[in-house]
């Protein structure tokens, strides 16, 4: 009931973009998780052509965030959303008539750019619409994702034993209801004028020291989360001998996702600001992976009185994955605009996630050696024990950047109340009254686009 009393607070423009962000969820999740056996057993491709395919969509995504960003501000937002519903559109029609090689390639390629234009610039309309109140609203955006994706896997699931061609299909379509959808009703935005040329912008942003640190910092946490899809899943078979452990973890993390992400951004929120908590929250996610050190070396299980206490541990592993991204992701997504200035909020997201993207293939690369490594040697607990030091890394790594004030963030009183206080003194004393202000409690530490290119 907060959810959806939070929601409707929100103003139209936020709400059409929870609901889109839902549909493009619902669309990802009817089709790509179907996408490697329809091309490997359906079409009889080999293990390398499905590898090819899916590496190509990814790079076309990863690799073109920085696009979509820059063209969000650019040309506002709205326009590169539509753009990019429409792309998504055309690259799953593709997937229904794709049986022979080019046509895959080509649909993977129009479909990685979609993203590369639509989510950088979803992001950018939600940071200009949401005001200070950035880390809920994206805490909200994430819930709707949450239901959008257990949506498309359940009908993808129902859809895939029919025909893989009816759930592309009906990916699309879903799509070209919210091209036509957005293109009607979501409202546009002013679009900043007198834009420096595009290089000088990009060197801007990558020249913001502050905000590559905090880009990096923050690293551990997206490899991690990458593990959903590959250590834990391949562990939970391997203590359950069940193939559908993978999707048991995942929709136990999407329902505590439904219930408790909200009251869970709100809550800190309300306890000296969510970013005092994400370098916790990465750290939760590390921590998340020591109850599979209980079980990962187990022999293979032989009734139901091992199975069962086994799925228990991943789950709770899951579990601890789920919430210590609920706890970092809305503040981490709400602090990006804040770097720089307002006109670059889209470029800056771009640029964070082509940076997220390009470090989690690298971590999930090292981590698949890690655990050929564990099996080869016998040392299973390697991969879990490598996770952990990630996320324990990263998460001291922010705290780190959050303590000594490198972060544009507003801090609580009870961290800064007697320095401020101090400096306030000083400060009327010499006359400067404006800096005396922007050190009080509560107030931004960086608050003018002067003061983030200088030290940034």
């Amino acid at each position: 009931m907060r959810t959806l009393r939070a929601v409707r607070e929100c103003p139209l423009a936020l709400r059409l973009l929870f609901i889109n962000q839902c549909g493009i969820d619902a669309g990802f999740y009817l089709l790509i998780p179907f996408l490697a056996t329809y091309i490997g057993h359906d079409l009889g491709m080999s293990a390398a052509v499905v590898g090819l395919v899916l590496g190509v969509r990814n790079l076309s995504q990863q690799g073109m965030y920085i696009i979509g960003g820059t063209a969000a501000d650019r040309l506002g937002p709205r326009v590169v959303i539509i753009a990019g519903c429409a792309l998504r559109t055309v690259g799953f029609t593709l997937f229904s008539f794709g049986n022979s090689l080019p046509l895959l390639l080509a649909a993977s390629g129009i479909s990685g750019l979609a993203a590369a234009l639509f989510y950088p610039a979803v992001r950018s309309y939600v940071s200009h619409e949401s005001g200070e109140r950035k880390a809920e609203a994206f805490a909200l955006l994430n819930v709707f994702a949450t239901i959008g994706s257990l949506v498309g896997l359940l009908a993808g699931s129902v859809l895939y034993l029919t025909d893989f061609r009816i759930c592309a299909l009906t990916a699309a379509g879903l799509f070209a209801v919210l091209t036509v959808a957005q293109a009607f009703v979501l409202p546009a935005r002013d679009v900043s004028t007198g834009h420096d040329p595009i290089v000088r912008e990009l060197r801007e942003v990558l020249g913001n020291r502050r905000f590559l640190c905090f880009a990096f910092a923050t690293t551990g946490m997206f490899i991690m989360e990458n593990q959903l899809y590959m250590l834990l899943p391949h562990g939970a078979q391997h203590v359950s001998g069940w193939g559908g452990a993978e999707a048991l973890l995942l929709s136990a993390g999407a329902v505590a996702n439904l219930l408790f992400q909200f009251r869970i951004t709100r809550s800190l929120e309300q306890r000296g600001g969510g970013m005092r908590w994400v370098g916790a929250g990465i750290a939760v996610i590390g921590l998340g992976f020591v109850p599979p050190l209980l079980v990962c070396d187990a022999s293979p299980p032989r009734g139901a009185g091992d199975v069962v206490p086994r799925l228990l541990v991943m789950i709770s592993a899951s579990l601890l994955l789920y919430f210590g991204g609920m706890v970092a992701y809305p503040p981490i997504l709400g602090l990006i605009p804040r770097f720089g200035r307002e006109r670059l909020t889209g470029t800056y997201f771009g640029l964070f996630y082509v940076l997220s993207g390009a470090t989690a293939a690298g971590g999930n690369a090292v981590i698949g050696w890690v655990m050929d490594v564990g099996e080869r040697t016998g040392r299973a607990w390697l991969p879990w024990v490598s996770c952990l030091l990630f996320g324990l890394t990263s998460g001291g790594a922010v705290t780190w950047l959050y303590r000594t004030r490198v972060l544009p963030c507003p801090y609580p009183a009870a961290e800064a109340g007697a320095e401020a206080g101090s400096a306030a003194d000083a400060a009327v004393q010499g006359g400067a009254v404006q800096d005396a202000v922007r050190m009080l409690p509560g107030q931004p530490r960086v608050t003018d686009d002067a003061a983030d290119r200088r030290t940034g």
